[in-house]
């Protein structure tokens, strides 16, 4: 039986005005949908008790031209996996925390369990942009079922700004593209070829990614079966990631892309999956305490001298609001700043690399 894929809805394409320069371009694209450290996202969940005749949604029944209504409401068996799933992310160290709350309008992540609709999230910061009746994520099938808990890793891993780990244009793969639509537009996915394109085949764009180097075994990869991977030739038997969250001992992540100056002088961002600064050869800094200490000394002086930001970088840091129940719901709602969210950045001091194919970074 094939795999059941996640599948993301395709975006405009962003628009700059003419002239931007390329790094600029890239700094906006890499990190327009990446949350602030520190950042408490909540999130809720469409279940029956407190279902508004709003939370269903009309869905194609596939193979027979019909169409249905469906609601949007989960069991708490469903729920608990997607709990349990959060506490995982969170055990990661990875700077950003999770909370559950019962009422809407307060949660950024809002959580379908329509069945037939597929699984599918808004990736990053995306799901600011959505009305606060609508779902920012659904599970389209059981989630207690063998082999089901990744999905619901996966779709948090989108949630947090991550992209299809197979879509890396440093990846190297060569598909069997006819061989890919075929497998896709069957049971049980049945996708159009555009969706496939978008979802498999298309590589992103290198300002996108948050990586250079490719992770088979990264839960954000898909499964595929025997004759759709052409090159890498170890693959053409099968990609089979374990679909679960290693992460090598004593490092603790963070989501936030890191800024260092570039051979140039200029200061860019650090790729995930690069060499950073101080990194031994595990990815791990010599000596991250150290580091910590310097850079909080720093940010003391400069508060010392009147400044809420690094001493001698030209630059103020917006610290974020420690959140409460609304969190950083409640400052999308500012004046005139209606659900544009916490800012994009924060200086930051570390790199380090995790077992998923990813390095992150800790900030403060």
């Amino acid at each position: 039986m094939t795999t059941r894929y996640c599948s993301l809805a395709q975006q405009p394409a962003p628009e700059f005005a003419p002239g931007l320069a390329a790094e600029r371009r890239g700094a906006l694209i890499g990190g327009s949908r990446m949350w602030v450290n520190g950042t408490v996202l909540h999130y809720y969940f469409f279940d029956a008790d407190n279902a508004a005749a709003t939370d269903t949604s009309v869905i194609p029944v596939p193979g027979t031209g019909e169409r249905r209504r469906v609601p949007w409401a989960g069991a708490k068996e469903q729920q608990d996996v997607v709990r349990e799933c959060f506490r995982e992310w969170r055990g990661l160290g990875i700077g950003v925390d999770f909370a559950e709350v019962r009422d809407r309008s307060e949660a950024e992540l809002r959580i379908g369990f329509q069945p037939g609709d597929g699984s599918w999230s808004a990736v990053g910061r995306d799901a600011l942009t959505i009305g606060l009746s609508d779902r920012t994520m659904n599970f389209g099938w059981d989630l207690t079922a063998p082999g089901e808990r990744g999905t619901a890793l996966h779709e948090i891993g989108h949630a947090l700004g991550m992209l299809h780990e197979h879509q890396s244009p440093f990846a190297g793969i060569h598909w069997d593209d006819e061989a890919v639509y075929a497998e896709l537009a069957g049971p049980p996915n049945f996708w159009s070829r555009d969706r496939t394109r978008f979802n498999v085949l298309r590589k992103l764009d290198p300002d996108e990614v948050n990586g250079s180097v490719w992770d088979p075994q990264s839960i954000m990869e898909y499964p595929f079966a025997s004759g759709l991977i052409l090159e890498p030739e170890e693959y053409r038997t099968g990609l089979h990631p374990h679909g679960s969250l290693p992460l090598r001992q004593g490092v603790r992540p963070a989501l936030v892309p890191a800024r260092r100056p570039s051979p140039d002088g200029r200061t860019g961002a650090v790729p995930v999956g690069a060499a950073a600064p101080g990194a031994g050869r595990a990815g791990g800094l010599r000596d991250r305490a150290d580091t910590d200490a310097r850079v909080r000394r720093r940010l003391l002086r400069g508060q010392r001298h009147g400044r809420r930001g690094l001493r001698g970088t030209g630059r103020r840091t917006a610290f974020p609001r420690r959140a409460g129940r609304r969190g950083h719901a409640a400052q999308r709602h500012t004046q005139g700043q209606a659900r544009q969210g916490p800012p994009l950045l924060r200086p930051c001091a570390s790199v380090l690399h995790v077992g998923f194919g990813e390095t992150a970074v800790m900030c403060w």
